[in-house]
């Protein structure tokens, strides 16, 4: 990081970087989440790397601008929102007769993307409760990263 002018900014070649790669990483995340089903991913992987782009702004921006870009009440408050979801789905197969998380909803043909039935909901719902929670750690892990940056700059 250079002061200029008392002001700290970061390299910029890790900003370009970051404003490069970042709409990648939330791209390939979703689109993991999405066809988690039907191919190799699933929603843990995808709503890891959606995550990741918590870290992307962080090292291209700085701690005060993601904090400023990321609401952490929300992350935290879709998080459970997202468990939610996953156990709602999970009992459908309780009233219908099943175990919990039984694939009871089936639809359309082998290959389709909706082809899982309630397993391809399910997946949706632990990669939003996967990125929602993970990117609330990472944040918060920044938060004290941030937290040493102030305090370097105080002395």
């Amino acid at each position: 990081m250079k002061m200029k002018d008392g002001i700290k900014t970061k390299n910029i070649i890790v900003k370009c970087g970051a404003d490069s790669m970042l709409p990648f990483a939330i791209i390939f995340g979703m689109v993991v989440i999405l066809f988690g089903s039907v191919s190799p991913g699933g929603g843990f992987q995808g709503g890891v790397c959606v995550a990741a782009a918590a870290i992307m702004i962080y090292l291209g921006y700085g701690t005060k601008t993601a904090k400023e870009a990321i609401n952490m009440e929300c992350i935290r408050v879709n998080e459970g929102i997202g468990a939610v979801i996953y156990v709602v789905l999970a009992l459908i197969a309780v009233f219908m007769g099943a175990n919990f998380c039984f694939n009871t909803l089936k639809f359309g043909q082998i290959g389709d993307m909706l082809a899982g039935g309630t397993i391809t909901f399910m997946s949706y719902a632990v990669g939003y409760k996967v990125l929602t929670g993970v990117g609330f750690l990472l944040l918060m892990m920044l938060g004290m990263l941030g937290a040493n940056d102030e305090e370097e700059e105080e002395e």
